[in-house]
């Protein structure tokens, strides 16, 4: 494609990712964080957009116009590469983008970092694997063997790369601080006007408390002191710029996917509990629901694992009519996954029954489960339920 779109968070690693890659060298590099560079974009677009053959364009949503002149070039000259974008915030979003780019650029999200990543694992990831596993076996055959994981420090630590390395706890804490500051002051200025910004760091912490939960607008926006259509308009800023997951129901009806309750995740579980007041282990155990930060661990990683198939598969949440509830199915073509998630050390047959009736359900298209917990051996917990620990899989 001509135009290649990379969004993602704030300090999930798009810049770096732009500039040391095999072929940034052979392309100019031009970030609108620099201010001569946005006068630029703001005054000359055009003159920007055809300062080189190549060219790589990061922060591109603090100049809007600048995509029109992307666009008429590319209008002109299809020629593979010319632009590579990056944003931190959801271009397809944005209400300030008069232009579409439609036909004319691929878009990838870049999120943050993997539990492999972080340890600089470069095997694949174990997902595509369980999918086309067709048995319980055969889904206990490619896993490797476990290896010790602290689902609690990990998701303290979250995937942005400056607080998932940082060297200590405090180190964290102020980088997160600063973070939120600097998202506040300057990001949403990019985004939207928002006239009470103490109010919409009030929603965002509000919004953190409710991880994993079924999002109720209206709740929100009373507890946070607002309007609920400001709650609903400050809420897509927050999708926009990728700091809420919005988690759609399974159906088979592809309509009422659409209609029904979404569940609310957060971006990056070190973030949401920063801002959720939470700062060490002990705290998150003493947190009610503590296992919601679990799933959201674990949804992360699936997502960042969707964005590298081409085919993008979907990841939802189940609620039977009878109240079950299945935590994650991922749908890839036409198979089904369905996904339970543990904090406990050890399970029971009587934790797959979600799972089971799932698979029941969808015969074929569902062979099998996986009950995720934090335990150390994988066992065929039923007949078409897996259950294996968090350290085999992340």
């Amino acid at each position: 494609m001509p135009v290649v779109v990379l969004t993602g968070a704030r300090q999930t690693g798009k810049t770096t990712l732009v500039r040391t890659f095999a072929g940034a060298a052979e392309r100019r590099f031009v970030t609108l964080d620099s201010l001569a560079a946005l006068d630029q974009a703001r005054r000359e677009p055009e003159v920007l957009a055809s300062s080189a053959a190549r060219l790589t364009i990061d922060e591109v949503q603090r100049a809007p116009d600048l995509l029109l002149a992307v666009k008429e070039i590319v209008d002109r000259e299809k020629r593979r590469g010319r632009f590579l974008l990056t944003g931190s915030a959801n271009l397809l979003l944005l209400r300030s983008i008069g232009e579409s780019l439609a036909g004319r650029a691929i878009h990838l999200v870049l999120r943050p970092m993997t539990e492999r990543e972080k340890r600089e694992d470069t095997s694949s990831p174990a997902w595509p694997l369980l999918l086309d596993a067709a048995t319980v076996t055969a889904a206990q055959d490619v896993l490797p063997p476990p290896r010790s994981f602290d689902w609690r420090h990990a998701t303290l630590q979250g995937g942005l790369p400056p607080a998932a390395l940082a060297a200590s706890d405090e180190d964290r804490h102020l980088w997160f601080e600063g973070y939120v500051e600097t998202y506040v002051q300057r990001d949403l200025r990019d985004l939207t006007q928002v006239g009470d910004l103490a109010a919409f760091v009030r929603l965002m912490r509000l919004a953190a408390l409710r991880t994993g939960g079924l999002l109720n607008q209206a709740d929100l926006a009373r507890d946070a002191l607002v309007g609920r259509t400001t709650a609903q308009r400050w809420l897509s800023i927050l999708e926009a710029s990728f700091l809420v997951t919005l988690l759609p129901p399974f159906a088979e009806s592809r309509a009422k996917r659409l209609i029904k309750t979404p569940k609310l995740y957060a971006l990056d579980t070190g973030l949401a509990l920063y801002l959720a007041g939470v700062e060490d282990e002990d705290a998150l155990g003493r947190q009610p629901g503590s296992g919601a930060w679990l799933e959201n661990l674990v949804l992360n990683d699936l997502l960042a694992w969707r964005e590298t198939e081409a085919k993008k598969p979907g990841v939802f949440y189940r609620r039977s009519a009878s109240g079950e509830e299945v935590d994650f199915v991922v749908e890839r073509r036409g198979r089904l996954l369905p996904i339970e998630v543990k904090a406990a050390r050890t399970v029971r047959t009587a934790d797959a029954r979600a799972l089971d009736a799932f698979c029941q359900e969808f015969g074929r298209r569902s062979p099998f489960g996986l009950l995720l917990y934090d335990g150390r051996e994988i066992l065929q917990l039923t007949r078409t339920t897996l259950a294996a620990p968090l350290g085999a899989v992340l």
